[in-house]
């Protein structure tokens, strides 16, 4: 393949895939979140939940869209530009694929029109059930991308026939221990979004003076649950860590930036990665730090990149930054998590909008948190597209020429820029417009925690023709 076109194929597949990942990361949180909403009426009656459920579903049915629109595409790159990968890991892939369409496209294709139109139709019970169906979709259909993409990070499970990579044992590949902890890491990272997203709007809302019993009840959720999850979140994350020392060890020590074998190793906090002279500028590290780390011992040693033939090193700089912009935003998340539930508990936050402005702001934090974290994975494992079996220069269609590559990229930058900022403005105009009154019915009067617009006049008048009708 030509050494351009490779490099704008890998470009298009980094650009399609790092925008198409923001709305299902946004889509699992908030599913689930309108699943708790909707028990949550059904078993208190509060209008409040109702209220915020008809709000928050308008905007998961465009990210919903706009995650579908955005993740077509993904296959047919499969096609046009990784030829080579998929003819040899069709066998695999195809089958995984097929499993997300066969489960969870099923639930969700069956339940979604019941989701977003439904109501009057049925009973209150099979609503809910219709929206937890949804939310279980979202999640099984991230089950079956994180098994797909667990399998290029450690394939097991196969045998290589006549330049096929071919199923030998599906319970290896689908049931592998690296699945049983990346897939826990991305539907928590996902979950963690919706809870962002829902306190950050909260606290735009009482920033703003507005829709003040609806604002408490996001910020009280929002943060609650992201301050339980927060610490489970990291933990399994470290879990993840255990298979890259395990199973990656290059990777690994990108992410370290160890140059050398060191034996205890420290840990290099941060520096600035220097791949010409293979060592480390300005950098801070902790003594035994790294030993810990990776192997929980005082004295193990570990490996450095100068180990590895420098054809089969990954880049250092992009995993070893980027994991550290991925702790970073979990920990800030952490802070405001903890701190902003204890304010909530003791009823106190409203005063301190130094806290909601950080709130409000923290809202890209689990976005860019998991995007870097995808860049950690994918670019570490460079140069393998399949890990230690099958390399990213090999995979590509060899025909394809660096013009069609380009022209491709460029299509695909300028539509998706076109849709996301549609889609983007129109989720802002309904964020802005806030939950409009209560959901069980129209009221002849404004929301009380709502202050009067000239609309109202308007509003009230239309009601009472519509009644008199």
């Amino acid at each position: 393949m030509d050494p351009t076109a490779l490099l704008l194929s890998r470009l298009q597949f980094a650009f399609t895939i790092s925008f198409h990942i923001i709305f299902p990361a946004f889509t699992i949180g908030l599913a689930a979140w309108l699943t708790v909403l909707e028990a949550m009426h059904l078993k208190s009656g509060r209008p409040v939940y109702r209220t915020l459920f008809e709000f928050w579903l308008k905007i998961f049915g465009v990210a919903f869209g706009m995650g579908v629109v955005s993740g077509v595409v993904m296959g047919f790159q499969f096609g046009t530009n990784w030829s080579v990968l998929s003819r040899m890991s069709g066998p695999i892939q195809g089958p995984l694929l097929s499993y997300e369409t066969f489960t969870a496209f099923m639930l969700e294709a069956g339940f979604f029109g019941i989701l977003m139109f439904g109501r009057p139709r049925v009973s209150p019970w099979f609503y809910l059930f219709s929206t937890a169906m949804v939310a279980l979709g979202t999640a099984i259909s991230a089950f079956w991308i994180m098994v797909n993409n667990s399998w290029m990070q450690v394939p097991t499970g196969y045998v290589l026939q006549n330049g096929q990579f071919v199923p030998d044992d599906w319970t290896q590949i689908i049931f592998n221990r690296v699945v049983w902890v990346r897939f826990p890491h991305m539907l928590l990272a996902s979950y963690l979004t919706g809870a962002f997203c829902v306190a950050a709007t909260g606290a735009w809302y009482l920033l703003r003076r507005c829709y003040r019993a609806e604002a408490h009840v996001m910020l009280r959720m929002g943060l609650l649950l992201a301050a339980l999850m927060l610490p489970i979140q990291l933990f399994i994350g470290h879990l993840v860590g255990d298979y890259v020392h395990d199973y990656q060890p290059a990777k690994f020590a990108a992410i370290e930036a160890r140059w050398h074998d060191e034996e205890p190793a420290s840990e290099v906090l941060i520096a600035i990665p220097d791949s010409s002279t293979e060592s480390n500028k300005y950098a801070i590290s902790v003594p035994v730090l790294g030993s810990i780390i990776g192997s929980m011992s005082l004295s193990s040693k570990e490996v450095g990149l100068t180990s590895f033939a420098p054809k089969d090193r990954p880049p250092v700089l992009i995993p070893f930054f980027a994991f550290r912009i991925m702790v970073g935003c979990g920990l800030l998340m952490l802070a405001l998590a903890w701190l902003g539930s204890w304010l909530v508990l003791r009823n106190r936050l409203e005063r301190s909008r130094m806290l909601l402005w950080g709130i409000f702001l923290s809202f890209p934090l689990p976005w860019i948190a998991i995007l870097t974290g995808w860049y950690t994975a994918e670019v570490g494992r460079q140069p393998w597209t399949i890990y230690g079996v099958l390399r990213t220069a090999d995979s590509g269609t060899p025909f394809l020429t660096a013009s069609a590559a380009l022209t491709s990229l460029i299509l695909f930058v300028v539509v998706y820029a076109v849709i996301f900022s549609f889609g983007t403005y129109y989720i802002y105009r309904l964020m802005r417009a806030g939950p409009e009154g209560l959901a069980e019915g129209p009221s002849l009067m404004p929301a009380p925690n709502r202050p009067m617009s000239l609309a109202d006049p308007v509003r009230v008048a239309r009601t009472y023709d519509k009644a008199g009708q």
